[in-house]
């Protein structure tokens, strides 16, 4: 970007953009996490009964849509893992040298044959008598002079071979670089093992190495690709590969350890560089006594591995394992940012990548918008703001079932001919309210701005009205049965989803109404939105509505100038009720003294104005004559609404109370 003369900036036209791939960090054109969608999931897990925290947890192991969760993850780890040990096996190099042996050996003999001399009747009878172990008839022919060419060529890709493999066992990444190796390569890699072995021992004797290191990466940085940028990278990538390797040595049988120990002096032909590496591995194990010298794996395929291969196939597993225990998040102080996305892309693919780090954003953009807080006590809890979006859905959701059962629209009766609230909502055919003028011109001003027209004209979309809610105030009493029948017959959430539906159209639309929730089982309390979304079912026996009655009309009574409505949700007869020292009484089938004290409050209720409206879950036939009783004493209904059907029942219940005239 430039600037004129003025100092302005001068953007580049669009023919000068360049646009090149994407290569890492967060996909630019990814879609934005939806915290909705995960808000309803985790807000219905809460209301199951799990605690906010684990309910995240549940969500990020579960997943979202489009976005694998934990537990696919670690179960694609898994089955990574068993993949590898299922279709190799660890005997590559000891089987690739017997193959290149028993070619030097018939190519010898095959050049024998024909020669009548004494000589070459004696090289016969040496190569006869040469042990039948593969390390021991390797170093038997270290001196022999071979009379074929081809003979003598397998034998030397032998050294070459257990070289390779053993500088690969020991440096990842060294393969190609040890392709084609002459004499003078040879002596370069045994005088770097030498300068390594040296800096080893100084960094563990404490000694300042800072200088020797950088000395050492000048001359020897060839043979480390992942270019470590202190002594302390170096030594751990040099150990963890060391440890796979030991690990490697460890999951073989006793006489595969013993065979390719004894082949190793024969790495490239110089026995110095086995010497070299033993030193390695005692300086790498004094220095990360932590690794993993001592593990093993079984390997049980048919897929045979050189030491090199083998080395990194054990670096897999034990990475497979850390990747693990990062997504279990078991640990204490567990965060998603914990886990290693290149190593989980290395495994897994650069999807697995993508995933992971969405989780990790979900929980992130969870905390930063408020939809979890800490408690007083530590805890983790839903927020006011993510109770209200919850509220939100609720509402929407029951609304949305009113209208295709009744044709009724949301909010075209809420607010007819009463005071105005201060907002505004788009028109709808039907709506009787005045429209806001300032804001209907104000739309259609931007809308035509935006679309380039130079004339001003109002359309169907720019029109807002002023919302307004009714002058009758309404004290609602809601009452829920928490008894363990409701978490017991799947209850439980939709009757805190009708809870939620109700407390969200009273804090929004009839914001003068006084909105008090009570739960009752054993004993009845009085809750907060909050409490009764997080409260967990509780083995208990009792349905004391009489306790909750008595909460309704203290309740009421508090609010004498408003609209008494108690509305009743419950699955069983009563079978408790409050003795006066505040004790709770339970009997099953309940006693006449409960049934008289419970009706005593519905009476006392109906004199307050209010009549009980009770929506009976399920068909209990008891429940039904009880209900029925209550209906011609105080004057109310029954509604015996499918679970689906509950929170439409109540609300819509709430409705036609609040708009009817009686008190």
């Amino acid at each position: 970007m430039t600037a004129d003369p003025a100092g302005r900036p001068e953007y580049p036209s669009s023919d000068r953009w360049n646009y090149g791939p994407w290569h890492d960090g967060p996909d630019p054109l990814a879609p934005p996490v939806d915290l909705r969608d995960a808000l309803e999931q985790l807000g219905r897990d809460v209301m199951n009964g799990s605690s906010p925290r684990s309910a995240l947890e549940e969500l990020l192991r579960r997943g979202t849509d489009g976005t694998q969760g934990l537990d696919d993850l670690t179960r694609r780890l898994w089955e990574q893992r068993s993949r590898i040990q299922r279709r190799n096996n660890l005997d590559g190099t000891l089987t690739e040298v017997r193959e290149l042996l028993d070619r030097a050996l018939t190519a010898e003999k095959r050049a024998l044959f024909p020669d009548p001399s004494d000589d070459a009747r004696f090289r016969e009878a040496q190569l006869d008598a040469l042990p039948t172990g593969t390390a021991a008839a390797v170093n038997e022919l270290a001196n022999y002079d071979w009379q074929s060419d081809e003979a003598r060529a397998a034998y030397e890709q032998i050294r070459d071979k257990l070289g390779q493999d053993l500088m690969e066992s020991r440096f990842q990444g060294m393969k190609q670089a040890l392709e084609q190796m002459s004499p003078e390569d040879v002596e370069r890699i045994r005088r770097m093992m030498a300068d390594l072995n040296d800096l080893l021992l100084a960094h563990l004797r404490g000694d300042d190495t800072d200088e020797r290191f950088q000395a050492f990466m000048r001359e020897h940085g060839e043979f480390f690709p992942e270019n470590p940028r202190t002594v302390e990278e170096l030594i751990d990538a040099l150990a963890a590969r060391s440890a796979a390797a030991q690990r490697m040595m460890n999951s073989m049988s006793a006489e595969q350890r013993a065979e390719l120990a004894e082949l190793m002096g024969n790495a490239f032909g110089d026995p110095r560089l086995a010497e070299q590496v033993s030193t390695l591995d005692a300086n790498l194990r004094a220095l990360r006594p932590g690794e993993d010298w001592t593990g093993s794996a079984r390997m049980r395929g048919n897929n045979p591995l050189g030491m090199g291969e083998g080395a990194q196939a054990m670096q897999d597993l034990a990475e497979l394992d850390a990747l693990a225990e990062q997504l279990s998040q078991s640990y204490p102080g567990a965060r998603l940012e914990d886990i290693d996305l290149e190593a989980l892309q290395r495994q897994l693919g650069d999807e697995a990548g993508v995933d992971a780090r969405r989780l990790s954003e979900l929980e992130r953009e969870m905390r930063r918008a408020g939809l979890l807080e800490r408690a007083a006590d530590g805890s983790l809890q839903l927020s006011p703001k993510a109770l209200r979006r919850l509220g939100e859905t609720a509402l929407s959701d029951v609304l949305s079932a009113m209208r295709s059962r009744k044709g009724e629209r949301d909010t075209a009766n809420a607010g007819a001919a009463g005071e105005p609230t201060g907002a505004t909502r788009p028109w709808e055919f039907g709506s009787t309210e005045a429209w806001d003028v300032s804001r209907t011109l104000r739309n259609a001003v931007l809308r035509s701005a935006s679309a380039g027209e130079a004339r001003i004209g109002i359309e169907v979309a720019d029109v807002e009205v002023v919302e307004t809610e009714q002058r009758a105030r309404a004290a609602v009493a809601l009452c829920v049965d928490t008894s363990w029948s409701m978490v017991q017959d799947d209850r439980w959430l939709p009757m805190k989803r009708t809870a939620l539906a109700l407390h969200q159209l009273i804090s929004t639309r009839f914001r003068s109404d006084e909105l008090q929730l009570i739960t009752f089982g054993r004993q009845a309390a009085t809750v907060d939105i909050g409490e009764l979304t997080a409260l967990e079912g509780v083995w208990e026996q009792g349905t004391n509505l009489h306790h909750a009655l008595l909460l309704a009309g203290r309740h009421l009574r508090r609010h004498p100038g408003a609209k008494p409505v108690v509305l009743v949700v419950t699955d069983g007869e009563p079978t408790a009720h409050l003795e006066p020292d505040g004790e709770a009484e339970f009997h099953y089938p309940p006693t006449p003294r409960t049934l008289r004290k419970t009706l005593a409050e519905v009476d006392a209720l109906a004199k307050l104005g209010a009549s009980v409206t009770v929506f009976m879950l399920g068909e209990d036939p008891r429940l039904a004559e009880f209900v029925d009783i209550v209906a011609r004493r105080g004057g109310g209904r029954v509604v015996n609404p499918d679970i689906d059907g509950l929170g439409s029942a109540v609300v819509g219940d709430y409705l036609r109370t609040r708009r009817s005239g009686r008190r």
